[in-house]
């Protein structure tokens, strides 16, 4: 016993703490919750857990979100963090370690803000390859595990921007697919920039982890060259979206592998999540607040 206490000590005086239990695990789909930072937690990824079992609802957690912006002295693209998405990520140790200790992954959404930048009109690769830097680091320095890409509200040709081009997308994945080996990297399906994901002869639909439909409340394969099983066509809106429980059954039944929500808010909502947890996981949810 007094050698256990004097472990323990030791352990505690380097700064570590024991292991935690691993995550119960769960077989199916991954679902997947946007979360508007804005106005809701991401902590509220991990009040779902499956009755039988007890593993989490969501496996994947998206802070919605961060944006590309458009610098017109510079004239370049950066990495943008409104207040309320860099409050989330400053507060990482309350904000998401508790999410990823329960096994959910989270990844950083990056989307357009009507200023004419976006993930289609880099003016070279160069450009490209510094705004994927940006993306990385942001990755690196807070712990995530991988970026979201939604290239809505960008607005092209605004403040002087350049249209949309082939290269720009295939530029910019390649290169943070290259520094990020092992994160995820996932499409959301919408905007010029999911329509251009092959030039000079790469196609960087397989370089992504997850494509994921953006239209809640319908089904619609993402057109990125992927498996099934990292294809999400289902989308819905948590408590608007009438229709969850026939798309989560028809995700199974097609052998598609993720299920997209948007808009979980602190509200209770395990009627309406139990409604797409049975189909996907034969199972209804819990909420612990």
């Amino acid at each position: 016993m007094k050698l256990i206490a004097l472990l323990s000590a030791a352990v505690l005086a380097f700064g570590a703490t024991p292991a935690s239990a691993a995550p119960a695990a769960k077989t199916g789909p991954k679902t997947v919750a946007y979360i508007e930072v804005n106005s809701n937690s991401m902590l509220n990824a991990g009040k779902y857990t499956l009755a039988n079992g007890g593993a989490p609802v969501f496996d994947i957690a998206v802070i919605f979100a961060a944006n590309i912006n458009y610098d017109t002295a510079k004239k370049k693209a950066y990495l943008y963090f409104n207040p309320q998405v860099q409050q989330v990520l400053d507060n990482a140790a309350t904000q998401i370690r508790p999410l990823q200790a329960k096994g959910i992954k989270v990844v950083l959404s990056v989307l357009g803000n009507h200023q004419g930048a976006g993930f289609a009109n880099f003016p070279d690769k160069a450009a490209a390859e510094a705004f994927a830097k940006e993306c990385s680091d942001a990755v690196a320095k807070y712990g995530l595990d991988g970026i979201d890409f939604d290239d809505e509200w960008a607005e092209y040709g605004k403040n002087g921007t350049g249209q949309p081009n082939d290269f720009s997308f295939v530029y910019l994945v390649s290169k943070l697919r290259d520094t990020l080996p092992d994160k995820l990297i996932n499409l959301y399906d919408i905007g010029e920039a999911a329509s251009k994901l092959s030039y000079g002869g790469v196609n960087i639909g397989p370089k992504f982890s997850y494509a994921l439909q953006a239209y809640y409340g319908s089904w619609g394969v993402p057109k990125a060259q992927l498996p099934k099983d990292r294809l999400g066509p289902a989308a819905v809106e948590i408590n608007s979206s009438s229709n969850a429980a026939a798309l989560a059954k028809r995700t199974v039944s097609e052998g598609y592998g993720a299920y997209v929500t948007y808009n979980l808010t602190a509200s209770n909502a395990t009627t309406y999540i139990s409604g797409f947890t049975k189909e996907l996981y034969g199972s209804a949810a819990v909420y612990t607040r």
